[in-house]
């Protein structure tokens, strides 16, 4: 079912550490002429629904690192995602739903995840290391403090977010990382909008008030 680059990036099982939390422009953007590709996979196009797969297969990784701290759980939950939005895409009544309904697919099991147990967070090794760099290697390779300090930044960024309650933390995420609208995350959270925006706001505030020493 998965694609070849789906499979390659799975069995590598990579979270880029400084990417895994990346600021707000960052985003993940619908793929192109997205609405006709869910309604050729929901017709049972192979090929279409891969596509698809190879477009969301990185942010849905490191959306669920973000919640699970776990690079062997982020995994699992990716690979379940797609499983299930396989087998469940002929129910999809709004092709145009598809990235918010995806996003809840892996929330659900994110957050079954995190009742049953609590994951340790996976150290990157030199690889990670190593791509997690690569997005600015031309700002910082001239300005090495530039990078220890933008490291420290998202280390501390990460350290914060961890400390949310799930609800918000995944509203936040989807939100101010991966550029989901107020309407997909309440689809994603199966909560009314303006839930949404009282987590994200509540969220806003305490990372704010987490990171203050970084003003």
């Amino acid at each position: 079912m998965l694609g070849a680059k789906a499979r390659d990036d799975e069995q590598g099982g990579h979270v880029d550490a400084d990417d895994a939390v990346r600021p707000a422009g960052a985003q993940t953007a619908l793929l192109p002429d997205e609405a006709t590709v869910v309604a050729r996979a929901r017709d049972g196009n192979v090929e279409a629904f891969e596509a698809l797969v190879d477009h969301y297969q990185t942010p849905l990784f490191r959306y669920a690192y973000r919640l699970l701290g776990d690079r062997g759980s982020a995994e699992d939950v990716v690979q379940e995602t797609f499983v299930g939005a396989w087998r469940g895409l002929p129910t999809l009544t709004s092709t145009a739903a598809f990235r918010g309904w995806l996003y809840q697919i892996a929330t659900r099991r994110s957050f079954d995840l995190l009742r049953v147990r609590r994951p340790q967070p996976t150290a990157p090794d030199e690889e990670d290391e190593r791509r997690g760099s690569l997005g600015d290697a031309a700002r910082d390779r001239d300005d090495p403090a530039q990078m220890v300090v933008r490291r420290a930044q998202v280390q501390a960024l990460q350290a914060a977010l961890a400390t949310l309650p799930p609800e918000q933390r995944a509203a936040w995420s989807m939100h101010q990382i991966d550029g989901l609208s107020y309407d997909e995350v309440a689809v994603a959270l199966r909560v009314p909008p303006s839930t949404v925006r009282g987590r994200i706001a509540r969220a806003r505030q305490n990372l704010a008030e987490r990171m203050a020493s970084w003003r």
